[in-house]
């Protein structure tokens, strides 16, 4: 039992990272399921023109939930930096599911929303890979210094 404690004190805050990132994944992931859908399947129009506004989407909103829940612990580099770098690299997430519907769209030729919704699936899986892994070694930095856990009392001064 004493193996199972420090096994899990010596990756603790990486299980709580992840299972964080991996809730803001997952609202993520219905947001960019049902937009998608709502615009291919509803909306009628193309998959991919579909695929990109939805992950622009739901990006916007995981960029929110993982810097003020998921990461909220590292280095703050500027709002602009992390933004910029943050859709940068959801960019090339992207292309992941771009790649994936399309050769599912137009070299399988299958264009049924169910084969299109296994290919998004597929995409959104390797996007999600590449993006935890980017935004810990590019968006958000580790801490420099310890973040403290309380607001330091206020100094109080003699009238």
């Amino acid at each position: 039992m004493d193996f199972v404690r420090r096994l899990y004190e010596r990756f603790a805050a990486l299980v709580h990272e992840l299972a964080k990132f991996g809730s803001i994944g997952a609202v993520a992931f219905v947001l960019d399921t049902g937009v998608y859908n709502l615009f291919l399947l509803g909306l009628e129009w193309g998959p991919l023109t579909s695929k990109v506004l939805a992950t622009t989407i739901s990006a916007t909103f995981a960029y929110a939930g993982n810097r003020f829940w998921t990461f909220r612990h590292r280095e703050q580099s500027g709002l602009g930096r992390e933004y910029f770098l943050f859709f940068l690299l959801n960019g090339i997430a992207l292309l992941f599911g771009l790649l994936v519907i399309g050769f599912t769209k137009y070299t399988l030729n299958l264009d049924d929303g169910l084969s299109l919704n296994i290919a998004n699936f597929l995409g959104v899986g390797l996007g999600t890979l590449f993006r935890y892994w980017s935004y810990k070694k590019w968006v958000f930095l580790e801490a420099t210094e310890p973040i403290p856990v309380e607001l330091p009392e206020a100094v109080k001064q003699d009238r």
